[in-house]
């Protein structure tokens, strides 16, 4: 009888229940890779005794389990997003303060003491390294020089670097660094004429800079920051 009907089902090109039954045996994963198929099946219903497989039971918690995995990412996404606008703007506001300076030791104050206020942060560097020709105003407004090659040996290669739950380094953020627990060093180029120089933000949240986070918005901030310092110390480019 059975080799009568699946003899009929070839025939008539359909696929009897012996076929799917075999098909899913040999590929036990198909519905982890049509999950969309599940919503169109008819869980059997609750029945108790040994080995018995309570499949509604599982879908339910299969579909509960993915309405969580969703909500928890949509939770993350918006704390990220509303992060990242309020970072944002607290780096705009602290270009527009640093362009409204009124003058070089304005500028450098604004640096030095404005930003860490603007960025939620507990210090702000400004380090130049010396190369013998620093203009003495640099010396008396409160900027930190250091030895040359210090920078490269700060961030190698790169030109900004983001390090969580460290240990403040007293070289780049003085008696300030026993706050530090977390820092963003990004390089300065202010001019073809100057050293190279350091902007270094710290806090005393060992997660405020970590690696993963871009580094758009602090290499932003040292840019205007270059221009600034450019523009009253009439440097070239």
């Amino acid at each position: 009888m059975a080799r009568e009907q699946s003899q009929s089902q070839r025939l008539t090109g359909t696929i009897g229940a012996e076929e799917v039954s075999a098909y899913l045996r040999a590929h036990p994963d198909f519905l982890a890779h049509n999950a969309e198929l599940v919503e169109h099946l008819t869980p059997p219903m609750i029945e108790h005794g040994q080995g018995v497989v309570d499949f509604q039971y599982f879908l339910v918690e299969r579909l509960r389990g993915e309405v969580d995995r969703l909500r928890g990412q949509q939770r993350e996404l918006i704390a990220t997003t509303r992060a990242n606008i309020n970072c944002q703007a607290r780096v705009h506001a602290a270009a527009l303060f640093l362009l409204d300076a009124q003058s070089f030791e304005h500028l450098i104050q604004t640096v030095t003491t404005d930003l860490a206020v603007l960025l939620d942060l507990d210090i702000a560097c400004l380090i130049v390294e010396s190369n013998g020709q620093v203009p003495s105003r640099v010396h008396n407004s409160g900027v930190r020089v250091v030895d040359p090659g210090s920078v490269d040996r700060w961030l190698g290669r790169k030109d900004a670097i983001l390090r969580c739950n460290i240990i403040g380094d007293s070289e780049i953020f003085g008696g300030g660094a026993g706050l530090v627990r977390s820092e963003a060093l990004i390089r300065l180029r202010v001019s073809g004429a100057t050293p190279q120089g350091l902007l270094a933000f710290g806090s005393r949240d060992g997660e405020m800079f970590h690696h993963g986070q871009g580094t758009e918005l602090v290499s932003f901030l040292a840019r205007i920051v270059e221009r600034c310092i450019r523009t009253w110390l009439e440097l070239p480019a």
